[in-house]
């Protein structure tokens, strides 16, 4: 097992099959590409920083690592990258409930490409899925394509000026 260390491979895993699970996202994607020399399996790692300050992400970054290394050698195919994405869940979750998650998740993704699916479309994610916007359809209307908010037209500002 080699680990993922490049945007490019994250971003690439991040295209092919998820399994959600409750304390972390499984994405992984099959390389086609390096099929003839039978590549080792490669597992990446990813926490965002809305689960914690450094040392939190780190505590799960770390137990996320050793549910992979304790996980069976088969379990982990040839030619695929792995991407766990840990959730705030992780950090007090139950180490078996965390491993049990992990083969489950696994076992979706494995079955869900043998059955035809195909990687884009094995467990909901795919690259054809329209972005999810959140808010109200008028803070939506006040954005612009850059993502900043457009300023309030002349009417808005006659109504704050008649509140003076």
């Amino acid at each position: 097992m080699e680990r993922l260390k490049r945007r490019t491979d994250f971003k690439a895993a991040a295209k092919g099959a998820r399994a959600p699970a409750g304390a972390f996202v499984l994405q992984a994607r099959h390389r086609a590409e390096e099929s003839r020399e039978g590549g080792p399996a490669r597992v990446g790692f990813t926490v965002s920083r809305q689960v914690g300050n450094a040392v939190e992400r780190n505590r799960v970054r770390r137990r996320l690592r050793e549910v992979v290394r304790l996980a069976p050698a088969a379990a982990l195919q040839a030619n695929h990258d792995y991407v766990l994405i840990g959730r705030r869940v992780a950090l007090a979750a139950d180490f078996g409930d965390l491993t049990r998650q992990f083969d489950a998740a696994l076992r979706r993704i494995h079955i869900a490409a043998r059955s035809g699916q195909g990687d884009e479309t094995a467990t909901g994610g795919g690259q054809d899925a329209p972005p999810h916007r959140a808010g109200s359809p008028r803070k939506q209307r006040d954005e612009r394509p850059d993502g900043r908010r457009r300023k309030p037209g002349p009417e808005a500002r006659k109504d704050t000026d008649k509140s003076r």
